[in-house]
């Protein structure tokens, strides 16, 4: 197969295979022209690579998820510790993004919407770490 006919298949685009063969996460056959030659199990673990990746895997956590797919000797411990840290880096990111979307709603609130030009909004984003938060400090919008 092509990359063209793997890319259908496998519904990555063509730049993300020939990322993930410069990164030597899939190595296709080169025929004599140097066309790549992808074989059933190139389209499988690019299928593979897909859907991870969907599921938020960093390339290396791939990395590591593709060479224990193909280790018939490995411990499922060990691809248990990679989703659990992964899991883990998921919930802190959601717990960030609701401190960001709790931040942003308590500055939406305080900004009137006028046709004033104080805006808590733009306060609070110019101001430094150690200031007190705009809102707090003035009324308006």
């Amino acid at each position: 197969m092509n990359i063209g006919d793997v890319a259908r298949a496998s519904g990555l685009p063509a730049k993300t295979i020939r990322y993930y063969e410069d990164i030597g996460l899939v190595q296709p056959l080169r025929s004599t022209n140097g066309y790549r030659a992808f074989r059933p199990s190139d389209l499988h673990k690019l299928a593979f690579l897909g859907r991870a990746r969907s599921l938020g895997f960093t390339i290396e956590d791939c990395r590591n998820l593709l060479r224990l797919y193909e280790d018939t000797e490995r411990a499922s411990a060990d691809v248990k510790q990679i989703a659990e840290e992964h899991l883990d880096r998921i919930d802190q990111k959601r717990s960030e993004l609701a401190e960001m979307r709790n931040t942003l709603a308590h500055l939406i609130k305080g900004c009137a919407g006028d046709d004033r030009p104080d805006c808590p909004i733009l306060a609070d984003l110019a101001a430094s770490e150690d200031q007190p938060a705009a809102i707090e400090r003035r009324s308006g919008g």
